[in-house]
């Protein structure tokens, strides 16, 4: 499973389509993470600042029509999804619980 972080506002924009970040546009991919403690420095790094609710799809791997590969340096490798997201491939959204000052604690389910 990859995880990937997204505000609600970007998430919900085109249920329609297939999800596709401003990173893929700029950048060629889809950041993700590999597992919840990375999300949660991703959340934490990133998005500290964001309003309103902080979202990780959960992607199944398999469900993706894109190419993923797994890149950065020898201490960590990130999954980049080389392409949209189906929204079919997304088997679970969860919430990053935040603090008073945005910093990101915990996930729990997306209600």
């Amino acid at each position: 499973m990859l995880l990937h972080v997204v505000p609600l506002d970007a998430w919900s924009a085109a249920p329609e389509v297939p999800y596709a970040p401003p990173s893929l546009a700029e950048e060629g991919f889809v950041h993700c993470s590999p597992d919840e403690q990375a999300a949660l420095a991703v959340a934490d790094a990133h998005y500290r600042d964001v309003p309103g609710p902080l979202l990780v799809l959960v992607i199944d791997e398999e469900r993706l029509g894109a190419e993923v590969r797994w890149e950065g340096s020898e201490d960590q490798l990130y999954p980049h999804v080389y392409g949209p997201v189906e929204r079919a491939a997304v088997t679970a959204v969860l919430e990053v619980r935040r603090d008073a000052d945005g910093r990101a604690g915990e996930l729990a389910p997306w209600a």
